[in-house]
């Protein structure tokens, strides 16, 4: 019943998301703008909570000891770094729709600078507002799933207002994935085929309708996510374990993609003397672009690998052990060979059309 419920909403948001800018921008806007205040108020309700109750103990023990921010950096812990890079990434979703700003060369830097500003504000006191609800000791089972419901209820109830701020997320929530996941749809397609060569990407795939669609584009999208959507149910049996597989995928594969964004900025560099008066630059010495690029490359590339090591314990369960890993190698390959083909059938179309 769930994997069909999330075939179908995908579905839905997929049909949406080929109704153009317009729709996703208006999307985008509102969920956004709500995801946002809600962080805030959520920050804000939890840190004065303490204000209204002096005497409340915190579930973590000793918040006011550094000891307690320091993890401990073993094993488990390095295998979680995928999460941290997939969490700070997004923006390059963006980078389509640059072109579409009034001022690009001033506004999309401030853009950037401000969303930056706003996710490193909603992290920092939204982890130490987390942790003023959770004991970071002994984390819930099901806190990925339901750990933000599961705190505004908390806060709700230190509040005395019920469960409306649990009502307010739940819908906040609805909007801002539902945005989230039209944008990352129609995004990457604009990304890899909106601009792509006709030596690399087959005619078929950068086919557009009357308002520039990339009809074929989301045709396939729409099959490899499906096919991702269905396989949970062939090998794993708890709901907070799919959350947590599919969670763990996504910053497994997602992560992945700027590997090759690493591989091109490193590129650029090398070739300097070609673009170093380009519109847009990050630095402007050579050998030190260059050297953030492989940093970048290799930093992400040590989160990945080390991200395929699934979150299940062995001994609680080998199958579902194995499926985890297997799912994790298998994915990310099958998609690159997916990614290696699309040249080779184009450049054999071709040659038919000569």
């Amino acid at each position: 019943l769930l994997v069909t419920v999330c075939l179908a909403f995908f579905l839905a948001v997929l049909y949406v998301s080929t109704k153009g800018i317009r729709a996703l921008k208006f999307l985008g806007t509102i969920a956004g703008t709500a995801m946002f205040v809600m962080s805030i108020l959520f920050i804000l309700l939890a840190v004065g909570v303490p204000l209204i109750k002096p005497d409340l103990q915190l579930a973590t023990a000793n918040m006011d000891k550094i000891e307690t921010y320091i993890p401990k950096f073993d094993f488990s812990y390095f295998t979680t770094i995928a999460l941290l890079v997939f969490s700070v990434g997004g923006a390059e979703c963006m980078s389509p729709y640059v072109h579409k700003l009034k001022n690009p060369a001033k506004e999309f830097p401030k853009g950037m600078i401000a969303m930056a500003v706003m996710v490193g504000i909603c992290a920092v006191f939204g982890a130490f507002a987390m942790g003023m609800i959770f004991d970071s000791n002994n984390i819930p089972q099901d806190l990925m799933r339901n750990g933000a419901y599961q705190a505004f209820a908390v806060l709700g109830k230190h509040w005395n207002i019920g469960n409306v701020l649990v009502t307010i997320y739940a819908l906040t929530q609805f909007i801002g994935q539902t945005a989230t996941l039209a944008l990352s749809i129609d995004a990457p397609l604009q990304i890899f085929l909106g601009s792509a060569d006709e030596e690399y990407v087959p005619r078929w795939l950068r086919a557009r309708t009357k308002n520039g669609t990339l009809k074929n584009g989301y045709l396939l999208t729409g099959i490899l996510t499906g096919a991702l959507i269905i396989m949970p149910a062939l090998g794993l049996k708890e709901i907070d374990t799919v959350v947590v597989w599919m969670t763990n995928l996504n910053a497994i594969v997602s992560p992945m993609c700027f590997l090759w964004v690493f591989v091109a900025f490193m590129f650029l560099y090398r070739h300097w003397d070609r673009y170093k008066d380009a519109e847009y630059k990050f630095i402007s010495n050579k050998t030190l672009g260059f050297l953030m690029g492989l940093w970048g490359f290799a930093f992400t590339a040590f989160a990945c690998i080390l991200g395929m090591v699934p979150q299940v314990d062995y001994a609680q369960d080998p199958s579902e052990w194995w499926f985890v890993l297997i799912s994790n190698i298998i994915m990310p390959f099958a998609l690159l060979g997916l990614g290696l083909v699309l040249p080779w059938i184009a450049r054999k179309e071709q040659k038919q059309q000569v």
